[in-house]
């Protein structure tokens, strides 16, 4: 009972920081406020009161519409709350260094973080420096403390300079780029935690990801080749693997890592 408990009230907790990452993900990209400006629908700017901004609740009450305008409420903001609570929940047995307060409070903000960048990559193609440089704040700490500089420092270097030399090397011949700056330093901010070997899984791995999911667009005549495919989704659900399952992905994985 007592653990049922905790994991309820984990993904209750769970649901409220969701709907704050909503925020996040709408304002960020637009450089609008994210502290003091009252939510409001983005259909008729109607302020939102607060018995009609409860996380899942107010969109199953609402049916999906705005109470002033009737305009649809993006499926987005649901769906990134139920995924902030199954983090949260998830995360209990799963902390980056063991079942400790520390652990459980790192994985669940680095988790928070990474949902933030998969939305706004999804709907606007773009990691944002904020982001990034909010999950160097988090996980330089951890490094330093809980590893080795060959883990926290080689991982590091090796996903930010590894896939830049690329890139570079892919512009110079083709005259394109090739990877974002975005998916760059998000690889050299989770090399800190993975090290060496972990971010080269999660290079591999989500390339290997974004190949499949491009083959079956193009199958599916859904692929814009002006438009291109954003690759920070492929690296992000990798990462919440590792992160999440890392003795699944150890076993299922050809880069040992310890």
């Amino acid at each position: 009972m007592p653990q049922v408990f905790i994991a309820a009230c984990a993904a209750i907790f769970g649901a409220l920081v969701g709907s704050f990452l909503n925020v996040l993900i709408h304002r960020l990209p637009r450089g609008e406020d994210v502290v003091f400006a009252r939510s409001s629908c983005p259909a008729c700017g109607t302020r939102i009161p607060f018995y009609f901004n409860i996380p899942l609740v107010s969109y199953l009450w609402l049916r999906g519409k705005c109470r002033a305008c009737a305009g649809p409420i993006r499926l987005r903001y649901p769906l990134v709350e139920a995924l902030t609570a199954i983090l949260f929940t998830v995360a209990l047995p799963a902390s980056m260094d063991g079942a400790t307060l520390y652990g459980y409070v790192l994985t669940v903000a680095v988790g928070a973080a990474l949902i933030v960048h998969l939305f706004i990559d999804l709907e606007h193609r773009l990691l944002l420096d904020k982001v990034n440089l909010y999950l160097l704040f988090l996980l330089l700490p951890y490094g330093v403390i809980f590893h080795t500089p060959g883990h926290w420092l080689g991982g590091a270097l090796l996903g930010f300079v590894g896939p830049f030399l690329v890139s570079w090397a892919f512009y110079k011949l083709r005259g394109k780029i090739g990877l974002g700056g975005g998916d760059i330093k998000l690889w050299g901010v989770l090399g800190l935690f993975l090290g060496p070997a972990g971010v080269l899984e999660n290079i591999f791995l989500s390339c290997l990801l974004g190949s499949v999911v491009g083959v079956f667009l193009i199958w599916r005549g859904r692929y814009d080749a002006e438009a291109g495919i954003p690759f920070g989704p492929y690296i992000i659900v990798v990462a919440f693997g590792q992160i999440l399952f890392p003795a699944a992905m150890n076993s299922l994985s050809v880069f040992r890592w310890a």
